[in-house]
C-alpha cells in the first residue's frame, strides 16, 4: 500500500506537468493556425497598403501614418462588399495608398464604390479623401466631423452627406449602420456594423487587447469608457470587431477598452 502511495505521489507532478505541456503545445499550435490564417487572407500587398479578406464581404484595409510621437503606425480602416458594391469605413492614410485600393475595389473585386464613410476628423480616417473626393465617389459624413475638418480648413470639393447621430444604408440587399454613441477617442468618433457578417468596425474608439491609450490629444478620457458599454449594447450580435490600430479580435477589444479607461477615471 505504502509503495502504491509512493507512486501515485511520484506520478501526480508528472501527469500534472505533461497536461500543461500539452496545453501549452496545443495553445501555440491553436496561435500558429491563427497567424497562418491570417496570412493566407491578405488578398493585396504592397509598401503602402495591405487588404485583408476577414469574412466572405468584409475586408480591412492598413496603411501606415508616420507621426513624431509613436513612429509609423498601422492604420485600419475596412470596407464591406455585397452585390457588385462597396462601402468604406475611412480612407487609408495618403493619397498614394488610396488610390490602390480604390483600383483593388475596383478591378479585382468588380465593385462599385457607392459611400466613404469617415469616422472622425484626424489624418488615419482622412489622409485619402482627396482621391475618393477627386474620383467623385459620396462621402456620408457625420455633422461633428464636419465642422471638425472645417475648423481644421478642410473643404470638401464635392458635396456631401451629412447626417447627425445615425445613418441606415443598404449595400445591395443588405444594411451598413453607423452611429455615433458618445465621445471617447475624439468628439466626433463613430461605429459601423454590418449584421450580415456580424462585424463592427470601432475605429480609434475601440482599442486592440494590450494596446496603450494612444494619442489622447482630443479625447474625452472620462467619456470613453462609458461609450464604448454604449457600443456594446447597441450592438450584442457583433462578433468581430476592427480598431482603429491593431489586431482585429471579438468583444474582448470592447472590454479591454472599457478597463483601460475605467482605471484611468478611478
Amino acid at each position: 500500500m505504502k509503495n502504491a502511495l509512493l507512486f501515485l505521489t511520484l506520478l501526480c507532478p508528472a501527469l500534472f506537468s505533461c497536461n500543461q505541456t500539452k496545453t501549452k503545445n496545443h495553445q501555440q499550435a491553436e496561435e500558429q493556425k491563427t497567424e497562418a490564417a491570417k496570412a493566407d487572407s491578405v488578398v493585396y500587398q504592397s509598401q503602402a497598403l495591405t487588404i485583408i479578406k476577414l469574412t466572405d464581404h468584409t475586408y480591412q484595409h492598413i496603411s501606415y501614418l508616420d507621426t513624431d510621437t509613436f513612429g509609423k503606425v498601422p492604420c485600419n480602416g475596412m470596407f464591406v462588399i455585397n452585390e457588385g458594391e462597396s462601402i468604406v469605413f475611412d480612407t487609408p492614410t495618403h493619397s498614394e495608398s488610396a488610390k490602390e485600393l480604390i483600383i483593388f475595389i475596383r478591378s479585382e473585386l468588380k465593385s462599385k464604390i457607392t459611400t466613404l464613410i469617415p469616422t472622425h476628423f484626424h489624418e488615419d480616417c482622412i489622409g485619402g479623401i482627396n482621391e475618393f473626393d477627386t474620383q467623385g465617389i459620396p462621402a456620408f459624413v457625420g455633422t461633428r466631423t464636419i465642422k471638425l475638418l472645417t475648423d481644421n480648413n478642410y473643404n470638401f470639393k464635392t458635396p456631401v452627406n451629412a447626417f447627425n447621430d445615425s445613418l441606415n444604408l443598404k449595400l445591395g440587399n443588405q444594411a451598413v449602420v453607423v452611429h455615433f454613441l458618445g465621445e471617447g477617442h475624439t468628439q466626433d468618433n463613430l461605429v459601423g456594423y454590418f449584421p450580415l457578417d456580424h462585424v463592427l468596425f470601432g475605429g480609434c474608439l475601440i482599442k486592440s487587447v494590450g494596446a496603450g491609450k494612444g494619442n489622447l490629444e482630443d479625447a474625452n478620457v472620462q467619456q470613453w469608457p462609458a461609450t464604448v458599454a454604449n457600443v456594446k449594447r447597441k450592438f450584442p450580435e457583433a462578433n468581430l470587431i476592427v480598431p482603429g490600430h491593431g489586431k482585429t479580435g471579438n468583444t474582448a477589444l470592447l472590454d479591454y477598452t472599457i478597463q483601460l479607461f475605467e482605471t484611468n477615471n478611478q
